[in-house]
């Protein structure tokens, strides 16, 4: 009998197990280092970029004065007069608000009357909505795609020329901007868990940014509800009333402000600047809204584009507007690695589930992109090239996420061919628009070609590098395709800039105007020539001769700009601005023509006060309601910043609005509320205009009754003085 030894069971490996969790990170660490699972290189990198951010927006800021002084001034009536606070008005007396709804100019408003009305408090709230909108794209974008995305998207946005200039300015593009970066993270929020709450969030913020700037806060509302409606987590039932929900957020944010308005009586609230008929929907949906798409803007100076070839008051329209002589070195540096990616992106997140994140983040900021880029490019009412910042967060969120996900998926070799031609296209463009400042860093634009076509060629054979070889092309594919906004951004925060068209980066040597030289080469005012119509600009009380610069396009021969009756001497001639072009001289204005630094520099910008005619306004101030009368709200600002007392600015903006009447003008003088009248300013009512020409009868009619003299180089006409009979 033999014994058998047993046999010992066999035992399975272990499986292998999970590396643990990184250990949870204390409040300090995460105040420094981000949340656990963060690489430890994201917040170090995003404090530095918000610090960078900082100090570009910031950094002698006071250089900038009262920037636009059109709104500064109704900054110093609002710290004045409550009721001018809250309706915006541009004189502590009120009697004419600006022409748009006075959200941007509450936080100001509030920094003024804490520190007192001055640059830096007027400026610095518009630094810091900057840095908050470069901290919410990163926000926004690294949630789903990692904090490299965001930093680039933030990055993008804090070096774009045009970002770098009106984070410096006190128009109300600032608040817009941060606002509709807001309403986008809160759409990212709600995405990912089908918050009702998020959602009405997003109509909060759409409707402040409407109380901002009126309609355009409205052209991101496509991005955010299409991301929604095809991406958010409930059933499409849900989805729909949830999207009615913040429909109705958005109503009631922006209308309790527009009822009120409306409701109260005109005798009881200032004049609705920009409005023919005393009404804020008439401004809402006129001169700020569908005007501006279709150039019948009722008191606007000029009309529209004219079609894709057409060349209007505000240049031309088409798709390549983005990309022209004016708009070209403001925004479109990375416009075409944005349009590149973003197609890119689709096709890779193409059969990926409906509540696919990363898809959904292309849809949400490319929708931003294209609505808001074709609504610029093809729009025929008055468009400025500062209005492109609206652009700046949706192309730094696309290029960011487009970049990532390409990078991720480079082992397929399109991703990594189209990734490369991004690169390269990228670093084309960027050498192209710095060749339009032939003598802004003329280097720059060949170590910008060179070192995105070395990046391009290194990131196709990232996947034969070593990783911090593929890392070290990256970085210098990123470094390429920033340098030439990141300098842009630098001269612009570097330069001065005042007036109510101000643009970024040095000057490309295309006159321009108003919408700029356009596609077809230099022009003097718009579209290579003089002003509309030929001959001077009219309306302008005080007359006086608008010569102008030569351009390409023609001549541009001011002529005798007379306001009426001739009123006087006109007080000075304008002085054309930077480049071939040249804009003519404003007749009878006291500030000069263009001003402030690159590109078109300052439009408009407010009366230049000599100390003589400063005491003279001031010497028995408080006897009266408004110390002067002047046509145009720029021409008044001046006036009104120099001496802190009310001065009413006759037609409103482009003194064309029927306010005051020539009568109540006359009744006010009658009642000895009126002190002095300035001669010269504003655009007075006359041809090439539409709106009210009461600026110009009540110039007409000073004139005719008043004795004129020279204070200065002012002409004014002393109120309490009459030579003849004042009655009508």
């Amino acid at each position: 009998m033999t014994s058998t030894l047993p046999i010992p069971p066999t035992v399975a490996p272990d499986p292998p197990q999970p590396a643990p969790p990184p250990p949870p990170r204390s409040r300090f660490q995460r105040l420094y280092l981000g949340p656990t699972g963060d690489p430890i290189w994201a917040r170090p990198s995003l404090l530095g970029l918000l610090l960078v951010t900082g100090v570009l927006y910031i950094w002698g800021l006071g250089k900038n004065g009262w920037a636009n002084a059109f709104y500064s001034a109704a900054v110093q009536a609002g710290t004045k007069s409550w009721e001018a606070f809250f309706f915006g008005s541009s004189d502590a007396a009120n009697s004419i608000t600006v022409d748009k709804t006075p959200a941007s100019l509450w936080f100001m408003e509030i920094s003024a009357r804490i520190f007192g009305v001055n640059s830096w408090s007027i400026l610095v709230p518009q630094a810091l909505m900057g840095v908050a909108s470069v901290a919410l794209v990163y926000a926004a974008v690294k949630r789903w795609y990692g904090p490299a995305a965001g930093l680039i998207g933030g990055a993008v946005l804090a070096f774009t020329p045009i970002a770098a200039l009106m984070f410096r300015f006190n128009n109300p593009d600032a608040l817009l901007v941060l606002l509709m970066v807001a309403g986008a993270y809160a759409t990212v929020r709600a995405l990912e868990n089908g918050s009702t709450k998020w959602l009405v969030l997003v109509g909060v913020f759409v409707g402040f940014g409407f109380l901002a700037k009126m309609l355009q806060a409205l052209l991101v509302v496509p991005a955010y509800g299409l991301a929604y409606l095809i991406a958010g987590p409930p059933k499409l039932g849900k989805r729909i009333w949830q999207l009615l929900l913040a429909l109705g957020a958005l109503i009631v944010s922006a209308g309790w402000y527009i009822a009120i308005v409306e409701l109260v009586p005109a005798s009881h609230r200032p004049y609705i600047g920009g409005s023919q008929n005393n009404s804020i929907l008439e401004l809402a949906l006129g001169y700020n809204g569908l005007g501006r798409l279709n150039g019948d803007e009722t008191g606007s100076v000029g009309g529209g584009g004219g079609g894709a070839a057409g060349g209007g008051m505000w240049g031309e329209t088409g798709i390549l507007r983005m990309f022209d002589s004016s708009q070209g070195g403001q925004i479109s540096w990375l416009l075409p690695a944005a349009l590149i990616v973003l197609v890119a992106g689709l096709v890779i997140t193409a059969r990926r589930p409906r509540v696919d994140r990363e898809r959904a983040g292309l849809i949400l900021w490319g929708t931003w992109l294209l609505v808001t880029g074709l609504v610029f490019s093809f729009m025929q009412g008055i468009f400025h090239a500062y209005y492109t910042v609206a652009l700046a967060p949706a192309i730094g969120a696309v290029v960011g996420m487009g970049a990532v996900l390409l990078w991720r998926h480079r082992a397929n070799a399109i991703a990594a061919i189209t990734l490369a031609a991004t690169v390269a296209v990228s670093a084309w463009w960027s050498y192209h628009l710095l060749a339009r400042s032939a003598d802004f860093l003329p280097w720059l634009r060949w170590v910008v070609l060179v070192g995105g076509l070395v990046g391009a060629v290194a990131l196709l054979a990232t996947l034969r590098l070593p990783a911090r070889i593929a890392a070290l092309a990256a970085g210098v594919s990123l470094a390429a395709v920033l340098a030439g906004p990141a300098a842009y951004a630098v001269q612009t925060a570097s330069t001065a800039h005042t007036g109510s068209i101000p643009s970024a980066g040095p000057s490309t040597g295309f006159g321009g105007g108003p919408g700029g030289g356009g596609r077809g080469g230099r022009g003097g005012f718009p579209g290579g020539g003089g002003f509309p119509g030929g001959g001077g600009f009219p309306g302008f009380p005080g007359g006086g001769t608008a010569n102008g610069g030569t351009g390409n396009g023609g001549t541009a021969n001011g002529g005798t700009a007379n306001g009426g009756t001739q009123g006087g001497t006109g007080n000075g001639t304008g002085n054309g601005g930077a480049g071939t072009g040249g804009f003519p001289g404003f007749p009878g204005g006291n500030g000069g023509g263009m001003r402030g630094g690159g590109g078109m520099g300052g439009l408009l910008d407010a009366a230049t006060v000599s100390d003589e005619m400063k005491a003279l306004l001031e010497a028995d101030a408080d006897k009266y309601t408004w110390v002067a009368a002047a046509v145009g709200s720029q021409s008044a600002s001046g006036y009104q910043l120099a001496t802190g007392d009310p001065v009413m600015a006759i037609g409103g903006f482009n003194g064309t609005d029927p306010s005051p009447t020539l009568a109540q003008f006359q009744q006010y003088v009658a009642e000895g509320k009126i002190h002095y009248f300035i001669g010269g300013g504003g655009f007075g009512g006359g041809r090439g205009s539409s709106g009210s020409n009461y600026s110009s009868q009540i110039a007409e009619w000073v004139a005719a009754n008043y004795t004129a003299k020279t204070v200065g180089t002012t002409t004014v006409y002393d109120l309490t003085q009459p030579t003849t009979s004042t009655t009508a």
